[in-house]
């Protein structure tokens, strides 16, 4: 019995997969979700990435205490909720889209707020569509 019900369970996913995929063009993403632009940018800058984030002991532990701080705070966004948080030596840097001018100082006082952290660099920027 409990095979009948996995299989027509698994009749029903794919069937609703397929139509989802007939409806949205399949590796193409929507404007508003689309960071492309900004990370081509981001990759030709000298400036930290997520990529080069130090991986030492007490960067990520202040890395997470600052995410989840930001986190925490639901009035933000979620882009705000996503930006790129790199943790150097107590030296936060925040870059990514978010909202408004008030998101980006929001964040920036938060991650200010995070013990150990030193001093912040702010480089998020408004999205403006």
């Amino acid at each position: 019995m409990s095979k009948k019900v996995l299989a027509v369970a698994l009749v029903a996913a794919l069937g609703s997969s397929w139509a989802l995929a007939q409806t949205a063009p399949q590796g193409q993403a929507t404007p508003a979700a689309d960071n492309t632009k900004m990370n081509n940018r981001d990759k030709g800058d000298p400036a930290q990435t997520p990529q080069t984030q130090s991986n030492a002991k007490a960067d990520r532990d202040l890395l997470a205490s600052v995410r989840r701080t930001i986190v925490k705070d639901k009035s933000l966004s979620t882009s705000a909720h996503n930006i790129k948080i790199l943790v150097e030596n107590g030296v936060v840097t925040l870059r990514g889209p978010v909202k408004s001018d008030e998101e980006k100082s929001k964040v920036e006082s938060l991650a200010k707020s995070v013990a150990g952290v030193t001093s912040v660099d702010n480089k998020v920027d408004i999205k403006t569509n």
